[in-house]
């Protein structure tokens, strides 16, 4: 068949459906591309937080957090997009203010780091109250967030990496990358 004659045939209606799904996904793979990227990528400066299944996505505030209460498992969000950047796990941030008299150089400011485990890259979902400290249910690592998230427990191998913070017109916005390499040394997750 030559090209002349293909352009003779009449178009059956599956074809033309074809040709239209075919149209509308070239279309749309660039920007379900582009939403995908900017869901996976990771904190960027200027970018606000939100709380993790915070279906609203509002923004937090430094009113948001009280002295020594337990840590607030965060995803960063784009402020001019409103993209939520829950596509990677290594995205999620603990986010709280430490107390004055643990750490006056910190008085009370808010800190973040990675919720990504240094040992098994679990997540650091649990706070023990009474020492104020990040807990790893995985293996029991535990972090002091008052000393910049150093380990004081457990097999984590290095602190949490932390996240740079500042406020602007009063949201808590991230200002920098975080502070060492995230995710864990080894493979295990058991």
């Amino acid at each position: 068949m030559t090209h002349e004659t293909l352009s003779r045939r009449p178009l059956s209606r599956r074809r033309v459906l074809d040709l239209g799904l075919c149209a509308a996904a070239s279309v749309a793979a660039p920007a379900i591309a582009h939403a995908t990227d900017a869901r996976t990528m990771g904190p960027q400066p200027g970018d606000a937080l939100v709380a993790v299944g915070d279906t609203g996505h509002v923004a937090l505030r430094p009113r948001d957090f009280r002295r020594g209460a337990p840590p607030v498992l965060t995803w960063p969000m784009d402020l001019k997009t409103g993209t939520v950047r829950d596509g990677a796990v290594a995205n999620q941030v603990l986010l709280l203010r430490l107390l004055g008299d643990r750490d006056e150089a910190h008085g009370g400011a808010l800190v973040a780091f990675t919720a990504v485990c240094t040992h098994a890259g679990c997540i650091v979902s649990s706070w023990k109250a009474t020492d104020r400290l990040l807990l790893c249910p995985c293996h029991g690592s535990e972090y002091d967030p008052a000393r910049n998230a150093e380990v004081v427990a457990g097999p984590a191998p290095k602190p949490l990496p932390s996240l740079p913070l500042e406020v602007v017109d009063g949201l808590v916005l991230v200002a920098g990358p975080f502070s060492g390499r995230l995710g864990g040394t080894t493979g295990r997750t058991d």
